[in-house]
């Protein structure tokens, strides 16, 4: 299954997109995150899209990450490093799973084959992102490394209003609303009149 042949033609083409995307440099950042949250126990990769993949592969390091933003219980409960395609898989998707149940919207999420077969590692990349960036903005102390290498997402801003302040609003019209203040259909006129001919 990982050992398709080379693509041709509008597969081709479109993988060379999918391709584009990735961003070393962003690889560098989420590997220093990933070392940085999860301790030098994780390792590091080789450099490059493949080397990335491959330390991401088997789901260990990916399960090691959610469990660390997390205080008390831990999503993922037996990390098992495993040869066996179908045990990486189930470890990517319980990945995928604990970081849904964490706040990451399933648009951001990427599949298992992206991957697992590399088909899409850009995808990979804003999943991890995304977490990231959900671990800086709950600031419940599970985060580890650098703040600025995430942004943190948009929060509620409740504001509480008295009820004089309320009473207030009704009284004042938006401009939303428009205005209508001396205008009138006088002298206005929406093309000819109608025409009636007598047929005779």
């Amino acid at each position: 299954m990982a050992n398709k042949g080379p693509s041709y033609g509008l597969s081709r083409e479109v993988q060379s997109k999918i391709d584009k995307k990735y961003d070393p440099e962003l690889e560098e950042r989420l590997v220093e995150w990933i070392v940085a949250q999860c301790g030098d126990s994780v390792g590091r990769p080789q450099p490059g899209k493949q080397g990335f993949q491959q330390w991401l592969k088997d789901g260990c390091v990916l399960c090691e990450l959610i469990n660390s933003l997390h205080k008390d219980s831990k999503p993922v409960k037996k990390i098992q490093a495993s040869g066996m395609a179908f045990k990486q898989m189930e470890q990517i998707s319980q990945f995928l799973g604990a970081a849904e149940r964490y706040g990451v919207t399933k648009s951001d999420m990427f599949q298992t084959v992206d991957l697992w077969e590399g088909k899409d590692l850009a995808a990979v990349q804003m999943t991890l992102m995304s977490l990231g960036s959900l671990a800086v903005t709950k600031g419940d102390g599970c985060y580890r490394g650098d703040p600025s290498w995430f942004h943190k997402k948009a929060q509620e801003n409740k504001r509480e209003f008295s009820e004089d302040q309320l009473k207030e609003g009704q009284s004042v019209i938006g401009l939303q609303m428009g205005t209508n203040k001396g205008a009138s259909q006088a002298g206005m006129s929406y093309g000819r009149p109608r025409q009636i001919l007598n047929n005779k």
